[in-house]
């Protein structure tokens, strides 16, 4: 994983497993090939085109916005490994981004941050 970018694990998670039929080769390829992950993860879901981080064939973490305000941010992990029979085990992690961590941005593009009366 990436040291630029690190989950915050104090956050709540939600998680799901599934088993299933095919490869993890050709999982690998629907969660990180963009024409693939189109089809069920749209890229206007993103906050970025790129992975946060990625282990080739193992792990890859996207960073997700809402499409609504607020526009909060999340981030989903994609955990792939052979299963028992002969499938694909797939843990999908989404975690709410800490905001906390972020001082409140200016409406404006001066230095300040006004707040209306």
């Amino acid at each position: 994983m990436s040291d630029a970018v690190k989950p915050d694990h104090t956050a709540p998670a939600l998680v799901l497993e599934y088993d299933l039929d095919a490869p993890p080769a050709k999982v690998w390829r629907a969660v990180t090939i963009p024409a693939l992950r189109e089809r069920w993860l749209p890229g206007s879901d993103l906050a970025g085109a790129e992975p946060e981080s990625s282990i080739a064939g193992e792990e890859v973490r996207y960073r997700l916005r809402d499409s609504e305000p607020p526009f909060r941010e999340s981030h989903v992990t994609f955990l792939i490994e052979p299963n028992e029979s002969g499938g694909t085990r797939v843990r999908i992690i989404q975690q709410a981004c800490d905001d906390r961590a972020k001082p409140p941005q200016a409406a404006n593009a001066n230095c300040c941050l006004m707040r209306a009366a």
